[in-house]
C-alpha cells in the first residue's frame, strides 16, 4: 500500500502570525472606525425592522386591506387572529432587543 497517500499526516499544522503593515496595524484586523460604523448600521437596521414588524400587524390600512392576504382566505383567517398578530409583534420586539443588546455588549477588537 505504499502507492496510496496518507490520509492523516502525522505533522501538526503550523500557525503563521499576521505581519504588521504600515502604521503599526496588524493585517487582518478591521479598523476601529469600521467596526463602530458596522455596529451603528446593525443597530439602526434591527431597531427599524423591529418597529416595522411590531407595528404593521396592528395597522388596519396595511394589514386588513392587503390584497395579497385577501386573495387567500385561509391565510387571511390565520393572520387576522389577534394571537398571531401578537406573535408577530413579539418578533419585532425581539429584533429591537437584539439591536440594543448588540450595542450594549459591543467591544472594540484591537491588537
Amino acid at each position: 500500500m505504499s502507492g496510496q497517500p496518507q490520509l492523516y499526516p502525522d505533522q501538526k499544522p503550523t500557525v503563521t502570525h499576521a505581519t504588521t503593515g504600515s502604521g503599526g496595524q496588524t493585517k487582518g484586523t478591521t479598523p476601529v472606525w469600521l467596526q463602530r460604523l458596522s455596529l451603528c448600521v446593525l443597530v439602526l437596521f434591527c431597531v427599524y425592522l423591529g418597529v416595522l414588524v411590531m407595528v404593521l400587524p396592528w395597522w388596519p390600512r396595511i394589514w386588513d386591506h392587503n390584497m395579497f392576504i385577501q386573495a387567500r382566505p385561509t391565510l387571511a383567517a390565520i393572520l387576522h387572529n389577534g394571537a398571531v398578530r401578537g406573535v408577530i409583534s413579539g418578533l419585532g420586539l425581539l429584533d429591537i432587543w437584539i439591536g440594543i443588546s448588540e450595542a450594549v455588549h459591543y467591544r472594540d477588537y484591537r491588537n
